[in-house]
């Protein structure tokens, strides 16, 4: 299977990801990834995975103010999934949501560069790129054929928009 392919019945439609970063200080160059958000136009998907490491993140970089990202974040996914607490950007069709959401920004929770794959099913991609690309021990991880969500705890979110939205 080639890179950025997710196995599984059915017939595979490509999608479009980018991993949100946090760039606490960007003449540093150092990163840290927080979510991964995804687009699939012939599926109707649109979805973010989040994972706010308040820990690791105080420990890299202990003047960040974590509360700002968290709010960040909970816009990110409020804009993917088309609530309007998430502003007038959230009422957008999806895939101009899934634009302004991998648009290049200066601030500290930042897109990565848009990148491209092909999937039976968005909801196994993004859980396969969210534990390959995000999860705590991501590098480590073993991939497997046929993921399974992970469970989730309060640092953890995962936020999609409903087919037709």
């Amino acid at each position: 299977m080639a890179p950025g392919e997710v196995g599984g019945g059915g017939e595979r439609a490509p999608y479009a990801y980018a991993v949100l970063r946090v760039v606490p200080r960007v003449e540093r160059g150092e990163c840290l990834n927080v979510g991964v958000v995804l687009y699939s136009r012939p599926r109707k998907y649109l979805g973010v995975r989040t994972l706010l490491d308040r820990e690791r993140l105080r420990a890299l970089w202990p003047e960040l103010d974590l509360d700002a990202v968290e709010r960040h974040l909970r816009i990110i996914e409020r804009v993917t999934s088309g609530d309007p607490a998430g502003g007038a950007v959230a009422a957008l069709p999806a895939a101009e949501r899934f634009g302004w959401l991998t648009a290049p920004a200066s601030t500290v929770v930042q897109p990565g560069p848009v990148h491209a794959g092909l999937a039976a099913s968005p909801e196994a991609a993004i859980e396969a790129l969210y534990r390959k690309l995000v999860s705590p021990g991501a590098a480590a991880a073993p991939e497997r054929a046929s993921p399974e969500p992970p469970a989730m705890d309060e640092k953890e979110r995962s936020v999609r928009c409903e087919p037709g939205a």
